[in-house]
């Protein structure tokens, strides 16, 4: 008799709310694969600008999404992010490129794109899929859905510090100012806006260390794999 197949796990949140590093932590403490849909869309952003193709053309944006292959890997024991066979990894991070995604996502033939691809890489389980829509559109089915959030202040100062780590020239307030524009606009998007799950759970990551809030979301998770009829997992 084989085992119930392994969990689709959902994370959610605003901008700099922890989603990237909670679910990469996550994802390989449960030995899942995770799957960075932000990443995606910025991509998309990224090959957009490339090819100069502005967010308001929805024909060419759709035939961009067609024409273009996104795949992760690891490396060295870090995620990368690739546009066909170019890595893209700190490209598609840059403050221009994360304004430019919230247009481009907003685009219904770019979001139904990329869902698509999203539910195929995901549909099997043992999967840790982080975004803005994954519990209530992408995957309203999940079995476990978080909601990370924390103030517009913090998660622009975690911005201006991943930033300036990086070299690149920010300032504090305007890259507090660009997290809190980005919020608007992926709040206010007319399809898959940034919405809490309501069977979601909502953690709250300002001013705890993200080993604290793993080991929480770990405990979440285990219960549901009893739930589900999984072997409780190996501590590591």
């Amino acid at each position: 008799m084989s085992l119930p197949r392994e969990l689709i796990i959902a994370i959610d949140g605003p901008s700099g709310a922890g989603k990237s590093t909670l679910s990469r932590l996550l994802a390989r403490r449960l030995n899942y694969v995770n799957i960075d849909t932000g990443a995606m869309y910025r991509t998309v952003a990224f090959a957009a600008r490339r090819q100069n193709i502005p967010p308001e053309d929805e024909q060419e944006l759709a035939r961009l999404c067609h024409s273009i292959q996104i795949r992760f890997s690891m490396a060295h024991g870090r995620e990368r992010v690739f546009l066909d066979d170019r890595d893209v990894t700190e490209d598609i991070r840059s403050p221009e490129i994360s304004l430019l995604t919230s247009r481009v996502a907003a685009v219904p033939r770019v979001r139904q794109a990329m869902v698509d691809q999203q539910r195929r890489l995901g549909i099997d389980g043992g999967v840790v899929l982080e975004g803005r829509d994954i519990g209530t559109v992408v995957f309203p089915q999940a079995e476990v859905k978080f909601y990370l959030q924390a103030s517009c202040r913090e998660r622009g100062r975690r911005r201006y510090e991943e930033l300036r780590a990086k070299g690149i020239a920010v300032e504090l307030e305007q890259t507090i100012a660009e997290v809190a524009k980005r919020d608007r606009a992926d709040a206010e998007r007319e399809h898959s806006p940034l919405r809490q799950a309501i069977d979601a759970l909502v953690v709250d990551t300002d001013g705890v260390s993200v080993e604290t809030i793993l080991q929480n979301m770990l405990e979440v998770v285990e219960k549901r794999r009893k739930m589900a009829g999984l072997p409780a997992m190996l501590r590591s």
